[in-house]
């Protein structure tokens, strides 16, 4: 990247750019992995969606019908927190009442799409940005509220200071029209054990 020779530098070292090879194909099991993972690390996450799969034999699969069969209790047991399972049912509801039709989702501009899902307990701004990053695999994207993006961007550029959402929004606008391959980098750039 020429106009960013520090983030050039990382996309050399960490390889081809995997953006979209662990999403869920399903944009309800992507947004149900997505309420998982909030708040917590991508291994606890992991599990505890994993658990969350189990629940829904012979397939893993879950399907809004199929999460409204259980209790809430059942759901909890997994991991889930009584917020994280009011979410889940709430998305599952506004999927079968047809608030939130999933599918026709990826013909909605980026702002349609966060103003639909954000409607839904539970799924805010960044958990909308990254179902458009990598659900729908919205090329433009930055999750500017996310630590991990923050503390990316501390240390590869050397700031003295952690930057604010405002101040990664700012310096990511060299990053346009690609901004969700940034920030894939930018999270990659934690786990690659350079720096």
């Amino acid at each position: 990247m020429k106009v960013d020779p520090k983030l050039g530098l990382i996309i050399k070292r960490v390889g081809a750019c995997g953006l979209h090879s662990a999403a869920p194909r399903d944009p309800f099991e992507a947004l149900t992995m997505s309420i998982a993972s909030q708040q917590l690390s991508t291994k606890a996450a992991a599990t505890i969606f994993g658990r969350f799969c189990d629940l829904f034999p012979p397939d893993r699969r879950p399907r809004p019908e199929r999460v409204m069969t259980l209790t809430d209790d059942q759901i909890r047991e997994v991991g889930f927190s009584r917020p994280k399972v009011a979410f889940i049912k709430d998305l599952a509801v506004h999927v079968l009442d047809g608030r939130l039709d999933l599918a026709g989702l990826k013909k909605h501009p980026d702002d349609e799409v966060m103003r639909q899902l954000v409607a839904v307990k539970g799924i805010g701004r960044w958990t909308a940005e990254i179902f458009l990053m990598f659900r729908l695999g919205r090329p433009d994207i930055l999750p500017a509220d996310d630590l991990g993006l923050m503390s990316a961007t501390h240390r590869i550029y050397g700031l003295r200071k952690r930057p604010t959402p405002e101040q990664l929004r700012k310096r990511g606008e060299v990053w346009r029209p690609y901004r969700s391959v940034a920030a894939w980098y930018l999270w990659a750039s934690l786990t690659d054990g350079g720096g």
